[in-house]
């Protein structure tokens, strides 16, 4: 059997290839597990192909200590591209396969996109070729931090496959008995690779750890840093059967169930913290997540957040219980001084994130939404944020957003409305001039 994965980066080696790593181990699968990319073709050339697969997983400990271990579970990768003719006359080949069984990916929230050169463009040409190969099933498995992500990359494929004026194919596509797009909650913090674990790495006797960015910015080494806790659960849906993942601990639910867990996470008790976290950070010069956390208005910001406006209105899923999620978050993960996380490297596409991220407890508030205070700080620190000014009045690099609206203003007011629109504005206007940002911090917290 077969599983491809598109997406070769950090989140996909550290964890979701681990967790195929774990049913090898235990000899309760023979799936082939191939990486694909079609976006950032380095990521193969340069830490795939001359590591012939592996990678060595770090895991960041809370207590000071590394776990390391060497996952090896990926039998072959590939770039997803037309211009590669070998990949790409095995990935046609795989996708005529019989065989396959589930297609995932990670490629982050930008790549859910309905143009023809895209990853999802690059699957509808293969979705297309199995559909002439016999119409065969399989799971499209959107692994990514996305609100709904089998439904967005349906509604996606669905859009381009319309171009292709094929008899049946869109039929097929739409079809729940051959091909499926199930909801998943992904959860595990995968920093880019840190300069402290390389040098662990060496002094371990462990050569060529060396560290490389991409002509695309991506950030990746032969190794991978991680933190221990992790959560994958999804929506058991798999036309074509699948391996049995519950064993390496993801948990298989119903549609319900996973839109809950990932209502809980992505719209409250995590993203929406290290979102705030990420913009704040930037404004006040942070450069590790884990050193606001020691900050006492940053780390009273969040658990303010968090208890006060996010938890009320999260959804209890039954898999995972919410408080005890949301204390993990605060205690444990955030604060881990092993975990290289900056407030930069989330800060990345925030214009997409916000709406996800903040507009969904908004709308529970419904017209209580006005006497919150949190939520509309955060969202009125992005636009101080867009300014690319520090709170000490020095210019800042933006982190990479390239879907970002040149009317930010609107996109803020569209995701906090009427009622919230003079208050982000107060805030706004508060936070403008050297040292502003943190005194309306602490004013806000008072």
């Amino acid at each position: 059997m077969y599983w491809i994965h598109f997406g070769a980066g950090n989140i996909f080696r550290g964890f979701i290839a681990a967790l195929h790593q774990e049913l090898l181990d235990k000899k309760i699968t023979d799936t082939k597990l191939i990486a694909a990319d079609g976006y950032d073709f380095e990521i193969i050339d340069k830490i795939y192909k001359p590591y012939k697969n592996k990678t060595e997983l770090v895991i960041l400990r809370g207590d000071g200590y590394f776990e390391h271990s060497v996952i090896d579970s990926i039998s072959e990768s590939l770039v997803a591209s037309p211009e590669r003719k070998s990949d790409w006359d095995r990935l046609c080949k795989l996708f005529a396969s019989s065989d396959l069984q589930m297609v995932s990916f990670t490629i982050t929230e930008k790549g859910y996109t309905k143009l023809e050169n895209s990853t999802i463009g690059t699957l509808c040409d293969l979705m297309l070729h199995r559909y002439e190969s016999g119409a065969l099933p399989v799971a499209l498995v959107s692994m990514d931090n996305y609100s709904h992500n089998g439904d967005r990359l349906k509604e996606c494929l669905i859009s381009i496959a319309q171009n292709r004026n094929k008899p049946g194919f869109v039929e097929y596509l739409s079809d729940p008995e051959k091909v499926s797009f199930p909801l998943t909650m992904i959860d595990k913090i995968t920093p880019n690779p840190s300069p402290i674990v390389q040098k662990m790495l060496q002094d371990k006797g462990l050569k060529d750890m060396n560290i490389i960015k991409t002509a695309k910015g991506t950030i990746v080494a032969p190794f991978v840093n991680a933190e221990k806790t992790q959560y994958l659960v999804v929506e058991d849906w798999f036309p074509n059967g699948r391996e049995p993942l519950e064993k390496a601990g993801v948990i298989f639910t119903h549609r319900e169930i996973v839109d809950k867990v990932e209502k809980m996470k992505v719209c409250a008790c995590l993203n929406p913290l290290h979102t705030a976290l990420a913009i704040f950070g930037c404004l006040l010069g942070f450069k590790s997540i884990a050193m606001e956390m020691k900050d006492d208005d940053l780390r009273t910001l969040v658990e303010r957040m968090g208890y006060e406006e996010e938890l009320p209105v999260a959804l209890d899923p039954g898999v995972l219980n919410p408080k005890e999620f949301l204390e993990t978050v605060l205690n444990e993960r955030l604060p881990n001084p092993n975990l290289p996380d900056t407030p930069q490297r989330i800060a990345c596409d925030t214009s997409q994130k916000l709406p996800i991220r903040f507009g969904e407890a908004i709308k529970l508030y419904g017209n209580k939404a006005c006497n919150l205070k949190f939520i509309p700080l955060v969202l009125a620190a992005w636009l101080r944020y867009r300014q690319a000014i520090d709170d000490e009045g020095n210019p800042m690099e933006l982190s990479p957003d390239p879907a970002c609206p040149e009317d930010i203003f609107s996109l803020v007011y569209a995701i906090g409305g009427e009622m919230l629109k003079d208050k982000i504005d107060s805030y706004y206007n508060e936070m403008q001039g050297n040292g502003a940002v943190r005194a309306c911090l602490m004013r806000i917290l008072k």
